[in-house]
């Protein structure tokens, strides 16, 4: 099925659009909003506004890029949530409005299951089963994937989630925003010996907490003497404690289920140190399968290849479809981590 998909995204500070032909990625345009990097994090209100300003254009330039008409296009997919609800909105409204205008099938895309067939735009060997460790600025999910649409919760952060942490430290740090890269850059210069930082519930389950280990940093900066001195050594201990705790609940989720891949993805994802340690830590029992950064990051592209699944299955969203800050993802089952039987909820 050679089905042209429009991919639509804007849940947060990207205003991004990509075009897919057959599964095939044949353009993808993101334009990120620095604007926020003077606030130290996302203002919603000025996201939205953006998006609404930049949105048509982004469109054009990828329709463009892939050298296709609007007319040849089939289906638009477009992230219905999670995310901001304003930026959502935008999204939403204007994918309802060309789907409609040309007749075209309408696909509703939860932005954390876009994530998730991230690495399947790249890797297309990819296919599940597998366990799936989805990290961004608003997500940490720990997902049992037997199928494609079918998604069991290992576990879920209890507080913050780590691309959070990740950006609140930095501004503790005095890094700026958004705060994964800068990290990873000064901790590739840190002693890891210098800082210890707690691994929040390393022992504990499936479950994250990142709440208490911010508190930790926040001491230890407050009782540095020399915070320039001290800046890749906090970073180092900081980043080692995360990415200690995320692969060692994914090794735990990997040898639970017998499973020979792990997925990740999410903006966290980006970082070269998870995805090493992550390789190291799996090696002899699951192959890693990650997306180059510019997938991970939020994307169009992971919209339009997660709506081009759910198209091929015969799925459409219909016009009451609306923009919903909380979205859950569909097909989601809660898991009995004790002896890995799923349950279901109302999620």
């Amino acid at each position: 099925m050679a089905d042209a998909v429009l991919g639509i995204e804007t849940s947060c500070d990207e205003t991004s659009a990509a075009v897919l032909v057959g599964g095939e990625l044949e353009s993808l345009v993101i334009l990120s909003q620095d604007i926020h990097k003077v606030f130290g994090g996302v203002v919603p209100e000025l996201a939205s506004r953006a998006h609404l300003t930049a949105l048509p254009a982004v469109v054009d330039r990828a329709l463009a890029e892939a050298g296709i008409a609007p007319s040849a296009i089939d289906a638009v997919a477009v992230t219905a949530g999670p995310g901001l609800a304003g930026a959502l909105l935008v999204g939403v409204v204007y994918a309802k409005s060309f789907a409609y205008a040309g007749d075209r099938a309408l696909i509703g895309v939860h932005h954390m299951e876009g994530h998730l067939f991230a690495p399947a735009i790249e890797d297309r060997d990819l296919s599940p089963p597998f366990v799936a460790l989805l990290v961004s600025g608003g997500h940490t999910l720990l997902l049992d994937v037997p199928a494609w649409g079918r998604y069991r919760l290992f576990g879920e952060t209890r507080d913050d989630a780590a691309g959070e942490a990740f950006d609140k430290v930095a501004t503790l740090l005095g890094l700026g925003y958004p705060g994964g890269p800068a990290i990873e850059k000064f901790a590739n210069n840190g002693d890891p010996e210098r800082f210890t930082f707690p691994r929040p519930m390393l022992n504990e389950g499936f479950e994250f907490s990142f709440s208490g280990l911010k508190t930790a940093v926040l001491h230890a900066v407050r009782a540095s003497s020399d915070l320039d001195r001290d800046r890749p050594h906090l970073a180092r201990g900081f980043q080692d404690a995360v990415l200690d705790v995320l692969v060692t609940k994914l090794e735990r989720a990997v040898r639970a289920t017998g499973y020979r891949a792990a997925v990740l993805g999410g903006g966290v994802a980006c970082s070269k140190a998870l995805a090493a340690r992550a390789a190291d830590r799996l090696k002899g029992l699951a192959r890693v399968a990650v997306a180059s950064p510019r997938l991970n990051a939020d994307n169009a592209a992971m919209i339009a290849r997660a709506g081009w699944h759910r198209l091929r299955l015969g799925e459409r969203s219909d016009w009451t479809l609306d923009a919903r800050a909380d979205l859950p993802l569909p097909g989601l089952e809660m898991t009995d981590t004790t002896h890995h039987v799923p349950r279901t909820t109302s999620l």
